[in-house]
């Protein structure tokens, strides 16, 4: 069964038909060309098809695509301002927290909330908010410090 639905996708407006059962993670991967969209395991485990719905991390792989109706989605593509990199971003390229890539989207989508959430975290609270996401390259310390840097350089940017 198809229905039509519209969302805002990195600030612009989508309308078009789905079917019913057919995931977020495929609407945007494989019928938009949001390829920052990442497809792992399928299951909402590995972080890797993160997407931002209404400011909250998503995993896209289990969300449905008629959950997005009427609502925001930020992917990877839409992170990035007039050609400039993130906060989130810049954090990751300078602490080399960007090894193969694929966990990186969903990686910087989670920091990016954490960020945009103006809440502090502790080094512990951090690795849990980061726990859903599966680095195959074991680039966990990085990542960390890249958040840890994010949240500080963003906290810094409030203040000014």
């Amino acid at each position: 069964m198809a229905k039509k639905i519209s969302f805002t996708l990195n600030g612009k407006a989508v309308n078009f038909e789905v079917d019913v059962r057919e995931s977020l993670l495929d609407v945007l991967r494989y019928r938009l060309g949001y390829t920052g969209v990442k497809k792992g395991c399928g299951v909402g485990e590995c972080g890797a098809c993160t997407v931002l719905v209404d400011g909250m991390t998503v995993d896209s792989c289990i969300y449905l695509a008629v959950w997005a109706d009427g609502r925001e989605i930020r992917t990877i593509e839409g992170i990035a301002q007039d050609g400039e990199l993130s906060v989130v971003q810049q954090a990751f390229v300078e602490e080399g927290a960007v090894q193969c890539g694929f966990c990186t989207p969903g990686l910087v989508l989670t920091t990016t909330a954490l960020l945009e959430s103006g809440r502090e975290y502790t080094r512990e609270e951090l690795k849990r908010e980061l726990s859903g996401h599966f680095c195959r390259c074991t680039g966990y310390k990085n990542i960390l410090k890249a958040a840890e840097k994010s949240l500080e350089a963003g906290k810094r940017q409030c203040e000014e």
